[in-house]
């Protein structure tokens, strides 16, 4: 018999959480920041992602990749870039 034991695990094992967001069918602008926005519209668009995380089911999976994928980029698991960034650089 092979020994299997050896080869990496499923692709698909890693991303599943994906599937389940609560983000999944909604336009990414609500996410991720159009070019220039700044100021209150930027603190609402987040606030706004932040609300959608907190009914998420995947929020603590979302986190954890964003965090040691150190996503430059939007709001995943909860957080802003700036959150993440202070996490990171903090646990550094």
């Amino acid at each position: 018999m092979t020994d299997v034991g050896r080869l990496p695990a499923p692709i698909t094992d890693n991303w599943d959480w994906q599937m389940r967001g609560a983000c999944r069918d909604l336009d990414s602008a609500v996410f991720f920041h159009p070019t220039r926005e700044r100021g209150p519209s930027r603190r609402a668009r987040v606030r706004r992602a932040k609300e959608i995380c907190e009914t998420c089911p995947v929020i603590e999976e979302c986190r954890r990749y964003s965090l040691a994928t150190r996503e430059p980029y939007g709001v995943w698991g909860g957080l802003s870039e700036a959150e993440r960034s202070a996490l990171v650089s903090w646990s550094s």
